[in-house]
């Protein structure tokens, strides 16, 4: 099983501008020296997760974020900056929010960052939520908004039929030699369109008696048959066997069991692999020198954007007990494994708790940037590789 086989773990960044002082003076994310220094502390923490050994490293898809959370409008463009500077590490993105984007343009960027780095692009896909900017971003293409967690109406729905859609196209536009596709949202060609170059006779495709048929989406990917898939933060179960059938590696936020028994049950049962194998967790990492200082850290990274951020969009339902509504403790939660924060022991413990109750192939290591002091982070990112991982690879 998966105690025998090495735990892929990854750094995945929301990248804050600034601290919870900073955030709490506001407006924090006009700030361009907040910016720059945020650009200097990442390419340190990656350069040494690279050094280290770490997986990969991955950036959320959000527009707007004057608050100072998570500024990361263009993940596949952090990716190839700081694959440009590292030698080894993967680059990905949890994710790229399909409804509002255009596929095509998104197959050929994530191909372009796969040869660019010479192979080493993962390729992460997310429905999206915030209407803020899901309303505004998507309405060229089809009028889709975000989707709450846990909703299921027709916001939801048309949602979905987007981001499956238009992750049909990325993948084909990955796979196939020409791309042709008759869709609710995308027709490819948009209509009968002329095209009478004699230079595509002769050296191209896609044309008959004059007329374009097909199109060929350059470059593919380097990766064949393309970059390994990804999806956060699955939390329901339509979203997990979408994620079984497509050969796509789902991320589960912390959850209590009575939830996450159910998704790991659907993964298993539909990809056929052993419970567990094929699907990552997200974790808070936080290890210092005790327990009080990673736990103090915490509040004002986890838990203070969790509950600013987080929150109101419903993504801490699933560690509500369903009869009670009670919430577990920041002890407890530490405790069942579901937060590594504390101690290079505590946070042993954790992982050894969590990988007992459900071994997992991959944990996403949700590095608290900005909210938790720089050098501190340096620290606990190389604690983490060094003497808590060696016990799970």
């Amino acid at each position: 099983g998966n105690t025998e086989e090495t735990v892929k773990a990854s750094l995945f960044y929301l990248p804050s501008i600034a601290s919870r002082a900073e955030i709490e003076q506001g407006m924090a994310g006009m700030n361009p020296h907040f910016y720059q220094r945020m650009l200097k502390e990442l390419t340190e923490q990656i350069k040494l997760g690279d050094e280290l050994g770490y997986d990969s490293v991955s950036f959320t898809e959000h527009h707007f974020h004057i608050e100072g959370f998570e500024l990361s409008n263009n993940p596949v463009l952090l990716d190839l900056y700081f694959a440009m500077q590292t030698k080894r590490i993967r680059v990905g993105q949890l994710g790229i929010v399909l409804p509002a984007a255009n596929p095509i343009r998104v197959a050929e960027d994530i191909a372009m960052l796969d040869h660019m780095t010479g192979g080493r692009a993962n390729a992460g896909f997310a429905r999206g939520y915030q209407r803020r900017w899901v309303d505004i971003m998507a309405q060229q293409t089809h009028g889709i908004h975000g989707a709450l967690p846990n909703q299921h109406d027709e916001i939801d729905n048309a949602n979905r039929l987007a981001f499956e859609e238009n992750f049909r196209i990325v993948k084909k536009c990955w796979t196939e030699e020409m791309l042709t596709h008759d869709g609710r949202f995308w027709k490819v060609p948009a209509g009968p369109t002329p095209w009478t170059l004699d230079t595509t006779t002769k050296w191209g495709k896609g044309v008959e008696n004059g007329i374009l048929k097909s199109v060929g989406v350059v470059p593919k990917p380097l990766q064949k048959p393309h970059p390994p898939l990804f999806q956060p933060f699955a939390s329901s179960e339509n979203t997990v066997r979408f994620c079984a059938q497509e050969g796509i590696t789902p991320i589960l936020p912390p959850m209590l069991p009575v939830y996450e028994e159910k998704l790991y049950s659907v993964y298993s049962e539909v990809s056929g692999k052993p419970r567990g194998q094929g699907v990552g967790v997200l974790r808070d990492v936080i290890i210092c020198d005790t327990d009080e200082e990673a736990k103090a850290l915490w509040r004002d990274s986890g838990q203070f954007s969790g509950r600013a951020w987080f929150e109101p969009f419903g993504f801490r339902r699933g560690m509500m007990d369903p009869k009670t509504g009670a919430s577990p403790t920041s002890d407890e939660i530490i405790e069942m494994g579901y937060a590594y924060v504390g101690t290079v022991d505590t946070v042993l413990r954790a992982m050894e708790t969590q990988q007992k109750r459900q071994p997992v192939d991959w944990v996403f290591c949700y590095t608290y940037n900005s909210l938790v002091p720089h050098p501190v982070l340096m620290k606990s990112i190389e604690a983490f590789w060094t003497k808590v991982m060696p016990r799970f690879r």
